[in-house]
């Protein structure tokens, strides 16, 4: 019988990386158990029958994907990981953080978190659940969307390698059955099955910055799934598990975020080559209107996303856009311009601003349309690159800095 190690209450609100960080023997995390037990547990519901598609249409069994896709699976060990004082991944620490990636090629490269591997003096993959560890160079991280591309040598994998195909991110839709890969407490290849709860989410990056288009699936993840697969009804990479939200508790309530694989996609020509991603920056900080907020700022537009702050000498304040100046009773400042546009196609909201803007490079020109008041304005701004790390938030909250 394993014994369990001691508590560390290191998981509250949302648990920013869901690695297992190890100082000395011991893994740090909620209820952790011993990983000199790594036995499989696979939760398939019922592993026989076959998964549904979007269309309705009969996909693999959960069975079939764990087998086949699931020796693309790999646990990822990386030696003195350390997390920053302040970070909503975790206390400082420095030690062995284990995770998830899985391969993409037959060349040996491999997909997982940025905060799973940034700032390793070693990192190191592992196939089978009593396989030797095989050495991985880090190829290229980016923070800014936590997704990071490791490169091993195809010759050192017994069996040979089983790259997983990836899938389009834009054709998931809410209720869509999908099925998660990856190394929870050290338990190896776990599978887990849900569905796809909600689309469009945002959660913050190592960096503080936001990331949009992520997946929200009930689908249990845990510290230990980060850089693991989310697979749809037919063994599709669909995303890149990320972060939980626990309500304050100490463990998994069932709301798993997935970075878009589509985001990944884009960046891994660039990553694999070890160059350094740049990102556009326009500098604002946004709260989504709703209905009662519209009415009680008086609002041109119930639509949209208006801005609270702009980041001093960034696009946006060069360009001219404000952000609120009034204190009102509503928590959020009153006199901020209210974009509902972004080259000349309509946003609903902060995320879809933030969409926007990560399709463009630095140097690239955006056509920001807004309300100032019950006035109509487009300005041409010309995005710059993002900074390190994302400035201070406000006191009166609000979400999006892209």
């Amino acid at each position: 019988m394993t014994t369990k190690s001691p508590l560390a209450n290191l998981l509250s609100g949302v648990l920013g990386g869901l690695i297992v960080l190890v100082v000395g023997a011991v893994l740090i995390a909620t209820n952790v158990i011993d990983t000199g037990d790594t036995k499989t547990v696979v939760r398939e519901t019922p592993t026989t029958q076959p998964t549904a598609t979007s269309t309705g249409t009969a996909g693999r069994s959960v069975r079939d994907i764990y087998k086949q896709e699931g020796r693309g699976v790999v646990f990822i060990q990386s030696q003195g990981v350390s997390t920053e004082s302040g970070s909503p991944f975790g206390a400082p620490q420095q030690g062995t953080a284990t995770g998830s990636g899985f391969v993409v090629d037959n060349d040996g490269t491999i997909v997982t978190n940025a905060h799973v591997v940034e700032g390793a003096d070693s990192v190191q993959v592992r196939f089978a659940e009593n396989g030797e560890f095989i050495d991985a160079d880090v190829k290229g991280v980016d923070v800014d969307t936590d997704i990071a591309v490791l490169k091993i040598d195809p010759s050192k994998v017994s069996g040979g390698l089983t790259p997983i195909p990836l899938g389009d991110s834009s054709k998931a839709q809410v209720g869509d059955p999908v099925i998660a890969i990856g190394n929870p407490f050290g338990y190896s290849r776990t599978v887990t099955t849900g569905i796809v709860s909600g689309l469009q989410r945002e959660i913050q990056a190592p960096n503080g910055f936001t990331i949009p288009d992520v997946i929200q699936t009930d689908a249990s993840i845990n510290p230990g799934n980060s850089g693991g697969p989310l697979l749809d009804a037919n063994g599709r990479v669909i995303g890149i598990n990320s972060q939980i939200a626990t309500g304050g508790g100490q463990g998994s309530v069932g709301i798993g975020f997935s970075v878009p694989i589509n985001t990944a996609k884009k960046l891994l020509p660039d990553l694999k080559a070890g160059e350094t991603v740049e990102h556009a920056y326009l500098g604002v900080q946004m709260q989504d209107v709703t209905n009662q907020l519209a009415e009680d700022l008086n609002l041109a537009s119930d639509k949209g996303a208006l801005v609270v702050e702009v980041t001093k000498g960034s696009p946006a304040d060069k360009a001219g856009i404000r952000g609120g100046r009034t204190e009102t009773g509503t928590g959020v400042p009153a006199g901020g311009d209210l974009i509902v546009a972004v080259d000349g196609k309509p946003v609903r909201d902060s995320s879809e601003v933030a969409a926007a803007i990560s399709q463009k490079r630095p140097g690239d020109e955006a056509k920001i349309t807004y309300y100032r008041g019950d006035s109509k304005k487009t300005v041409t701004v010309e995005l710059a690159k993002r900074p390190n790390s994302a400035p201070d938030s406000p006191s009166q909250g609000g979400n999006g800095l892209p």
